[in-house]
Protein backbone atom coordinates (compact mmCIF):
# COMPACT_ATOMS: atom_id res chain seq x y z
CA UNK A 1 0.00 0.00 0.00
CA UNK A 2 3.42 2.46 0.54
CA UNK A 3 3.25 2.60 -3.66
CA UNK A 4 -0.08 4.36 -4.12
CA UNK A 5 0.39 7.03 -6.95
CA UNK A 6 -1.82 9.64 -7.07
CA UNK A 7 -2.46 11.88 -10.54
CA UNK A 8 -3.68 15.52 -9.93
CA UNK A 9 -4.87 16.85 -13.74
CA UNK A 10 -5.94 19.99 -13.68
CA UNK A 11 -8.90 20.66 -16.28
CA UNK A 12 -9.53 24.82 -15.52
CA UNK A 13 -8.92 26.00 -19.35
CA UNK A 14 -11.59 23.67 -20.44
CA UNK A 15 -14.34 24.62 -18.18
CA UNK A 16 -13.10 28.68 -18.94
CA UNK A 17 -13.40 27.89 -22.63
CA UNK A 18 -17.03 26.35 -22.36
CA UNK A 19 -18.03 29.20 -20.12
CA UNK A 20 -17.01 31.47 -23.14
CA UNK A 21 -18.44 29.48 -25.75
CA UNK A 22 -21.84 29.66 -23.63
CA UNK A 23 -21.36 33.55 -23.52
CA UNK A 24 -20.81 34.16 -27.41
CA UNK A 25 -23.73 31.43 -27.97
CA UNK A 26 -25.96 33.86 -25.54
CA UNK A 27 -24.84 36.85 -27.35
CA UNK A 28 -24.98 35.43 -30.39
CA UNK A 29 -28.12 34.36 -30.82
CA UNK A 30 -30.02 37.27 -28.47
CA UNK A 31 -30.95 35.01 -26.09
CA UNK A 32 -33.13 36.45 -23.23
CA UNK A 33 -31.94 35.71 -19.25
CA UNK A 34 -34.64 33.14 -18.95
CA UNK A 35 -33.32 31.30 -22.22
CA UNK A 36 -29.82 31.89 -21.42
CA UNK A 37 -30.21 30.06 -17.94
CA UNK A 38 -32.09 27.48 -19.94
CA UNK A 39 -29.02 27.17 -22.20
CA UNK A 40 -26.67 26.43 -19.79
CA UNK A 41 -28.48 22.90 -19.28
CA UNK A 42 -29.75 21.80 -22.87
CA UNK A 43 -26.26 23.82 -24.95
CA UNK A 44 -23.49 20.88 -23.72
CA UNK A 45 -25.79 17.96 -24.22
CA UNK A 46 -26.28 18.94 -27.89
CA UNK A 47 -22.42 20.06 -28.38
CA UNK A 48 -21.89 16.75 -26.84
CA UNK A 49 -24.14 15.11 -29.09
CA UNK A 50 -22.82 16.68 -32.20
CA UNK A 51 -19.08 15.65 -30.99
CA UNK A 52 -19.68 12.40 -30.84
Amino acid sequence: MDNIKVKVVEHGAKGGVWFIGWLFTIGFVHLSFGQGVLAIIIWPYYLGNALS
